[in-house]
């Protein structure tokens, strides 16, 4: 059973390198702290950049701290498309790149709310099954669509010629639940790389794996609505353990 003390209390912002498991660095620091830890959404292995992982009562707050919007930067392989949607996978097409006029045609139609096919090396269940699962077996299923909201889908830069687009570096603004693996997949190719720079408030720049930001200071910068997920009586819960120390007799449960 992994500890579960209560204390220290607070949430710490992590910058995941490539190749880890998001889950591994929750063990990570439930080892260090020795406390209950938990997180507010995932990235794939592949992927890089901002975890929230909250440490010991904090855990109660998660509702407040899911569902806030992302951003990301990626670069897009536009000549293939993979079985995955990332560099992990086989590559299932090739294709020629487009042109800069046609890929700002595909972009605009990504923009807004949109509504994507899943991808099938997802954690989401069809029928009763995790989808990657049954990818890995190669069993073929019609991934559902998500509906999900993209603010910005802007061109950092891209390699090739106008004529000729080979690959694209993207900054997005996304609501929370966004596939940015399928919105590669829309534009006729695949994640190589993916870093998320922010969630809601909380950016990149600001991670820290030794910094305990304090429960009270990190529901400070949340909307009002993400607040009134988790009752009262469990805020005052949680912050009346905030500052005190961790040790030996820290609550458990």
């Amino acid at each position: 059973m992994p500890p579960r003390a209560l204390r220290p209390v607070g949430i710490f912002l992590v910058d995941k390198p490539a190749g880890p498991s998001s889950f591994a660095l929750v063990a990570d620091q439930r080892r260090r702290t020795r406390a209950r830890t938990g997180h507010a959404g995932t990235l794939d292995p592949f992927a890089t950049g901002l975890l929230l992982l909250l440490s010991g009562a904090a855990t109660r707050l998660a509702p407040c701290f899911v569902g806030l919007d992302k951003r990301y930067v990626t670069d897009v392989a536009l000549t293939a498309t993979t079985s995955t949607g990332d560099p992990e996978g086989d590559v299932v097409e090739r294709r020629d790149p487009p042109s800069l006029a046609d890929l700002e045609a595909r972009l605009a139609a990504l923009r807004g709310e949109i509504e994507l096919p899943i991808p099938a090396a997802s954690a989401v269940k069809v029928g009763g099954e995790r989808a990657y699962r049954l990818a890995r077996r190669g069993v073929a299923v019609e991934m559902p669509l998500r509906r999900s909201r993209v603010d910005a889908l802007d061109v950092i830069t891209y390699s090739g010629d106008p004529n000729a687009v080979d690959s694209v570096r993207l900054d997005l603004r996304v609501s929370s639940g966004t596939y940015v693996r399928s919105i590669a997949q829309a534009l006729g190719g695949h994640c190589r790389t993916l870093r998320r720079t922010e969630i809601g408030p909380f950016s990149v720049s600001e991670a820290d794996p030794e910094r305990l930001i304090p429960p009270s200071a990190a529901l400070a910068r949340l909307p009002a609505e993400q607040l009134g997920r988790v009752p009262d009586a469990v805020h005052a819960s949680v912050l009346e353990l905030e500052g005190k120390p961790a040790d030996d007799g820290a609550p458990r449960a």
